[in-house]
């Protein structure tokens, strides 16, 4: 009896243990695919929101601009081109996939070497018929303008778009003023009168393309700024600068 039920035993106990074994993996088994499951909504959900995320960040920013500048008409040939460098403080007022635009303060100062006064002096000054624009010589401009941009992205990280803004002009007389009125206007130019290009205001209105690439590096966006400008009472100039931008 006791060999029957000692036998029995050893029967059923690898049975027992086969088939509990099997449960729990069936119960793991269960386990992963539910987790499996679970990182695979993840996933998905992940890269639905990807889908909508812009990959650019917008908001306030400041810009830092340099280049060159040169003037087209009354100064052409007098006024070398020139360096140009601005600073900007600026807002994204849209945000959208394909489109966005902003509003900028920019101030910017321009340096430029022009021709002596006294060579200006042998050619005669155009207000008595000759043919010099009759400036100082080497000049130094300072602007401050408010502009707005309307861009479009072909891509996301690229954008192309149009500047249009206004501000005032101010090109200081760099030699004593004194000097300035009796050696170069009566002397040396024979004028009853300044010119007025020095040391008085010039409304601005400006124009131009602009472009933008916002690198991965987060905030930061590179481009380029062209501006067609005219300063009432000045002259007609271009200002080319590329730029460095970070959105807060």
């Amino acid at each position: 009896m006791k060999q029957t039920l000692l036998f029995t035993l050893l029967i059923a106990a690898p049975a027992t243990f086969s088939a509990a074994a099997y449960a729990q993996d069936g119960v793991d088994d269960l386990d992963r695919d539910e987790n499996r499951d679970d990182d695979r909504g993840k996933s998905n959900s992940r890269r639905s929101a990807s889908g909508e995320i812009k990959e650019v960040t917008k908001g306030w920013y400041a810009k830092a601009n340099a280049g060159g500048a040169g003037y087209l008409l009354d100064f052409r040939g007098f006024v070398n081109a020139g360096t140009s460098v601005g600073l900007s403080l600026g807002k994204d007022v849209l945000d959208r996939e394909k489109n966005s635009a902003a509003v900028e303060l920019s101030f910017y100062q321009g340096i430029h070497n022009g021709m002596h006064y006294e060579l200006q002096a042998d050619l005669g000054c155009r207000m008595v018929g000759g043919a010099a624009p009759c400036i100082q010589g080497d000049l130094r401009t300072y602007t401050l303008q408010v502009a707005g941009e309307y861009s479009i992205y072909p891509n996301r990280r690229f954008g192309i778009g149009l500047r249009l803004g206004g501000g005032v002009l101010f090109s200081p007389l760099l030699m004593d003023e004194e000097r300035y009125q009796a050696d170069v206007l009566t002397r040396e130019w024979g004028l009853p009168q300044d010119p007025g290009y020095h040391g008085s205001p010039h409304p601005v209105g400006l124009f131009g393309p602009t472009f933008e690439y916002y690198s991965k590096l987060a905030h930061f966006s590179v481009g380029a700024d062209i501006d067609v400008f005219y300063a009432f009472g000045f002259d007609l100039g271009l200002n080319g600068t590329g730029y460095l931008k970070y959105t807060f």
